[in-house]
């Protein structure tokens, strides 16, 4: 099947060179290089790769003045060889690079975090309401003649908030938190309506899916009230690799497309860009199938959900309750489930509906409920990954936790069990091993980052429940690793930084003794076991 098209949310139809994103436009597929972007050759091999893998639109990071003019030859290089994928350039911390930029492609992405406001350092400041005024006043003079340059050129822009790129200024008086990441776009597009300004697109992401999707759900809700409509960007960012980076962006992602939220994704994963590529289309596909089945009450709107609390049960021995979710067949077996346990099951296009459907003819019961969904063995493991990542995640994240069950002949019994405990890891609702929160790499990334990682994994894999960033380098590195309990950071070429939670307990370590570093750091925190 194609790419969806159906009663989403409404937005704002961006222009973005040959393509366009929101309005009627069908879901476009995006990635990023992580190339050097000054390595104009290398940036054109992999841009094309990408582009022929199906992205619609390829970003590429630019530090500086330089990085951002050489976008341009790229770009032209690009044209010269009959590619027409649209470029965009992404931005942190230089503001003059963001206005390079607006020149040499069809789209800049700033981050509301540092555009004017400075790197973040974890500083609790306090500002009066007229001081804070004064602070919105200084986006202003430096945002708006940024629009009256991207409009001279027909650029559009991309706001990108991203959960560990928050202010000082915005986590002071908000904290960090949704309503925090929320107003941090908030802020700039309200000027940029002011303005008449309306090629804009957003995106709000988080390492946290449970963040991710809440905060985007806070977003939409937020432009509605203030009559705002426009389009999304969707990823979750720092997904890591293999089935767990896949896993965690189709909970994120496919939650939310499932109720009609999102007109553009990124499945971001620490790999070769290209092969983000055909995971966003078996996600595309997925949720057209959905899309064009409705059942009894439709595909569902977000207004009429509640999420982020469990619906209520009694416990029925290790099911329901505050038992954390079981799984059917690994924790018990479906001969041995007690009395006074629901089961709902659907094999339908639409699962999300059908099994809401069927939970809300439950009404205020209280038995617990065991949510069965079946994959047929014409489905290939890949595609049973990414569809029951987006069924059960979204039926975890509205509070169905009680248990779940995975049918899916083409897995075998040991394969979808540890499936299961995967979506469930990504919602946040069981822990079962440790979790890798890892960006995917670009152009600022000095290390090799997918072998890095791998290292990494094959030491500490053992360490269930605990949180381990791998950053490529320090524009989300301590921020989204504040949400873990160790990190490992590039620093620059060769070079690494450990980080305790928030604090960095060791700078600029040489590369190869960096792993041995973090592993002893781990020891010392009283966090490590043997294997």
């Amino acid at each position: 099947m194609g790419r969806y098209s159906y009663s989403r949310r409404r937005s704002t139809r961006v222009p973005v060179g040959v393509t366009a994103i929101g309005g009627d436009e069908p879901l476009r597929l995006q990635s990023m290089t992580n190339t050097p972007t000054l390595d104009t050759e290398a940036c054109v091999a992999q841009a094309r790769r990408i582009a022929e893998a199906g992205a619609d639109l390829v970003r590429l990071t630019a530090q500086g003045v330089t990085h951002a003019r050489n976008l341009g030859n790229i770009r032209r290089e690009l044209r010269a060889a009959g590619v027409d994928t649209p470029l965009v350039a992404d931005i942190h911390f230089n503001a003059a690079a963001a206005f390079a930029a607006a020149e040499e492609v069809e789209k800049v992405r700033i981050n509301p975090g540092n555009f004017v406001d400075p790197g973040r350092t974890f500083k609790k400041l306090t500002y009066t309401d007229e001081e804070y005024a004064a602070e919105i006043e200084r986006i202003r003079e430096k945002l708006v003649p940024f629009l009256a340059l991207c409009r001279e050129h027909g650029t559009a822009l991309r706001l990108g908030v991203n959960h560990g790129s928050l202010s000082d200024r915005i986590m002071s008086r908000y904290g960090d938190t949704p309503e925090g990441m929320v107003e941090s776009a908030m802020e700039f597009l309200r000027i940029c309506r002011e303005e008449n300004f309306d090629n804009v697109v957003i995106s709000i992401k988080a390492s946290n899916v449970t963040v991710m999707t809440s905060t985007v759900r806070l977003l939409v809700e937020r432009m509605d009230d203030e009559g705002m409509a426009y389009p999304l960007h969707l990823g979750v960012t720092e997904a890591g690799d293999g089935e767990d980076g896949r896993v965690k962006s189709a909970v994120g992602i496919g939650s939310l497309l499932a109720d009609g939220i999102g007109d553009t994704i990124r499945v971001s994963l620490s790999e070769a860009p290209e092969a983000e590529l055909p995971v966003a289309q078996l996600l595309a596909d997925h949720i057209a199938r959905m899309a064009a089945a409705p059942a009894a009450d439709g595909p569902g709107a977000p207004a009429a959900r509640v999420y982020g609390r469990r619906r209520k049960s009694e416990a029925r021995g290790i099911i329901g309750g505050d038992n954390v979710p079981a799984v059917i067949g690994l924790d018990i077996k479906a001969a041995d489930i007690p009395e006074g346990v629901t089961t709902v099951s659907s094999s339908h296009a639409n699962r999300i509906a059908d099994i809401r459907a069927q939970i809300d003819r439950l009404g205020e019961s209280t038995t617990p409920v065991i949510v069965r969904l079946s994959y047929p063995s014409s489905m290939s493991p890949e595609e049973v990954s990414i569809a029951a990542s987006v069924d059960f995640g979204a039926l975890l994240l509205e509070g169905y936790r009680d248990a779940i069950e995975l049918d899916a002949p083409s897995l075998g019994d040991e394969q979808a069990h540890a499936l299961a405990l995967t979506i469930l890891q990504a919602t946040r609702t069981r822990i079962s091993k440790t979790e890798f929160i890892a960006c995917p790499g670009c152009g600022r990334t000095l290390f090799d980052l997918g072998s890095v990682l791998s290292e990494i994994k094959a030491a500490c894999s053992h360490l269930s429940g605990l949180k381990i960033g791998v950053m490529g380098c320090i524009v989300n590195g301590p921020g989204e690793m504040a949400d873990a309990d160790y990190g490992y950071v590039g620093a620059g070429a060769g070079r690494v930084s450990l980080y305790k939670g928030k604090e960095c307990v060791m700078k600029n370590i040489p590369a190869p003794e960096a792993l041995p570093h973090l592993i002893e750091l781990i020891k010392a925190g009283g966090d490590w076991k043997d294997k």
